[in-house]
């Protein structure tokens, strides 16, 4: 488990957007390669995504479904499939810089395979780390008002 906090210089409606723009992800977080929307309709609880990521060497599909949405607050993201298990809670709330922002999540190393199995217990600090520079770019886009 892990917890990542950062002020971003925008409007929460702003940055939520940006991230509720669940497909362009890939514009981010840089282990994602494409997201490709499963069904219709407005982003909310229940909305479906496929995940194309690159784990090292290896490409993996993660099926992931909207867990819990409130509009300006609250979006959970959950693999329901694939490897690496993970729910990425990002919550929002106004600061006199803009807008903080809060990731709670968890991960696991599973699927990863027997040659990178010894590095399954550093999983979570391995993604913690990426997590902080993919959301440091995040910030970047979203103040240079590009999501």
């Amino acid at each position: 488990m892990f917890e990542i906090e950062m002020n971003i210089a925008r409007p929460v409606s702003e940055v939520f957007a940006g991230l509720a723009q669940v497909e362009n992800a890939p514009l981010w977080y840089s282990a994602v390669t494409s997201v490709h929307r499963v069904d219709s309709g407005p982003v909310g609880t229940g909305k479906r995504f496929q995940f194309r990521r690159t784990l090292g060497s290896m490409e993996a599909v993660n099926d992931v479904a909207v867990t819990s949405f409130e509009a300006d607050r609250i979006l959970e993201l959950t693999s329901v499939s694939g490897p690496t298990p993970f729910v990425y809670r990002y919550e929002l709330e106004p600061s006199t810089e803009g807008t903080h922002l809060r990731l709670g999540g968890t991960i696991s190393g599973e699927g990863l395979g027997r040659q990178i199995a010894l590095l399954r217990p550093l999983a979570g600090k391995f993604f913690q780390r990426g997590m902080l520079a993919n959301l440091a770019t995040f910030k970047r886009l979203v103040e240079a008002e590009i999501l």
